[in-house]
């Protein structure tokens, strides 16, 4: 629990950092602040997010592959286990490699909620509408882009997703935009630049593939 505060103060830190170097440019501003928090950690976790990226991808193409041995094999599962094992083998994709990446970052971002909710604002920290980032938003427009959001950033990697999956795409977005409601607005914001920042860094990785 001591790394924990510890790591929660460090982005504090960081955040306060960044709050002064808006001050330095004549413009000190929370939301800049929290925008440029949001890029740095972005940036640190860009492997990561290549690597999670590159994962789902991977799986995403072995689908039909996936769904013939589903319906071949649809009576004898030890078999289809068995295939499925040596599908993965020959492909070189660890069905675990999209899902590992997102486990390292899951801290990241419980640390991020915590230092955003409990900091020290020196100023009122308004942000265009939002007068108080320490409060929810009152127009809810964060919310909705939160969730807005959330829906494109996992449909980039969804095209091709089985029913359920589909399900728990359409779900997700609307569950993140209606806790988002009552979060403060600095957290709402981090999480709608962040998924913004993974839109582009998604769109940069697949550029080829639309090329093609």
């Amino acid at each position: 629990m001591a790394l924990f505060d510890s790591a929660i103060g460090l982005l504090q830190d960081i955040l306060t950092f960044f709050y002064n170097m808006t001050a330095s440019l004549g413009i000190p501003n929370y939301g800049l602040a929290i925008i440029l928090l949001t890029l740095a950690i972005k940036l640190i976790l860009y492997p990561l997010t290549v690597k999670q990226v590159k994962g789902m991808k991977a799986m995403q193409d072995l689908q039909p592959k996936m769904k013939a041995m589903q319906e071949k094999y649809k009576g004898n599962p030890e078999k289809l286990n068995k295939e499925m094992a040596l599908l993965y083998k020959e492909s070189g994709v660890n069905p675990l490699s999209g899902c590992l990446p997102l486990l390292v970052q899951m801290p990241i971002l419980m640390g991020i909620f915590y230092a955003i909710r409990d900091y020290h604002y020196a100023q009122l920290p308004s942000f265009f509408w939002i007068a108080d980032l320490s409060q929810h938003d009152p127009l809810y427009i964060l919310p909705v882009l939160s969730a807005a959001t959330t829906y494109i950033q996992q449909k980039q990697t969804s095209s091709d997703a089985n029913q359920q999956a589909k399900m728990m795409m359409n779900f997700m977005p609307l569950f993140i935009g209606y806790i988002s409601i009552n979060f403060p607005g600095g957290l709402v914001l981090y999480w709608v630049m962040s998924n913004l920042f993974q839109i582009i860094q998604q769109w940069w990785m697949y550029r080829g593939e639309a090329q093609k």
